[in-house]
């Protein structure tokens, strides 16, 4: 059995469908990896919809980031990362991207996509990590910071915005993060200054930074851009990865091309402990769309996953199926 998640038109969690599909072989430089978890995206909500920012052609697959272990290896399959040169060997635990199709339990990808996950490393966690590790790591890097600097996170307890604010503290940088309240003891933990959402945050960011901030980095939306804009910040400063840019002159950097050295980097830090990913919950294949439904509620601290071999989660009321999470990864 090789159950796969596919839609074959736009819509909300409802239009997704779970499928038996026969099992392949890899081809010359691929591999197949037997699924333990793979994380959800606002990205991945977004293409579901039918987001004009996300063209894909139906039916098609869904979900980019996963963990897993390599069952099978096509011809040249090689991991430049643990050994150069080194093929890839059934039995290899790997995290990383894909372009689509993550939620696989048998997934056929390029080898280059993976990086070896340490042991120390939990299923779930890998399963999220790379893509809105890797997201965080480009975007933080594209605004060359350093000691003594002070930036703005919005939704700083979330999948980017979390792992983005831990990178930045460990280079010696000053976090002020905004979150839902129920959040704010969890960013203290990590050294975030929290800040709450709504139409007191440009004051309570002057109240912590009188002397002004040095960039910003938007994962909630264009309410966010207003006020970062009306802190003074200079355009060139805000990073969004959750609004169109060009509506406000600021800048897009998000995730670059697939970095290997980059997740083998952040698995480290995660499992010396200097980086926590928290997962929100975690469900089974047959619960995928609950699974989407509990994402886009919003308000999440860390990542909702989809594991092979999940815990109970609690059942969500009628009225909280549906609801709109803004930003995307």
């Amino acid at each position: 059995m090789n159950l796969v998640v596919r839609f074959s038109r736009f819509g909300g969690p409802e239009v997704l469908e779970l499928l038996d599909e026969p099992i392949v072989e890899p081809g010359p430089g691929q591999v197949r990896v037997a699924l333990r978890a793979a994380g959800l995206n606002p990205a991945d909500a977004k293409r579901r919809e039918g987001g004009p920012q996300y063209p894909v052609a139906l039916p098609t697959g869904i979900g980019r980031e996963l963990a897993g272990v390599v069952e099978a290896v096509g011809p040249t399959a090689v991991d430049a990362v643990a050994q150069p040169g080194r093929p890839l060997a059934v039995g290899d635990e790997v995290f990383g991207t894909v372009p689509d199709g993550a939620f696989a339990q048998h997934l056929v990808a390029d080898a280059g996509y993976f990086a070896p996950k340490p042991s120390a490393l939990p299923w779930p966690v890998a399963g999220g990590l790379a893509l809105v590790g890797q997201t965080a790591w480009d975007a933080l890097a594209s605004q060359q910071l350093t000691a003594g600097d002070t930036i703005v996170v919005s939704a700083a307890a979330g999948g980017v915005g979390g792992v983005l604010a831990q990178l930045a503290i460990l280079r010696g940088v000053r976090v002020i993060g905004s979150a839902s309240p129920a959040n704010h003891a969890w960013l203290r933990s990590r050294g975030v200054e929290p800040v709450a959402y709504g139409p007191d945050l440009v004051a309570e960011v002057r109240a912590l930074a009188p002397d002004g901030v040095t960039a910003a980095f938007d994962l909630h939306g264009e309410d966010a851009v207003r006020q970062f804009l009306e802190l003074g910040i200079p355009p060139h400063r805000i990073n969004t990865n959750a609004t169109d840019p060009s509506r406000f002159g600021i800048r897009r950097v998000g995730r670059g091309a697939t970095n290997l050295a980059t997740l083998t980097a952040l698995a480290e830090l995660v499992v010396a402990g200097d980086v926590e990913l928290p997962i929100e919950a975690e469900f089974p294949f047959d619960r995928v769309a609950e699974a989407f439904a509990r994402l886009e509620l919003g308000h999440l601290r860390g990542k909702i996953v989809i594991v092979s071999d999940a815990p109970p989660v609690p059942a969500m009321a009628a009225d909280e199926s549906r609801a709109t999470l803004p930003g995307s990864v």
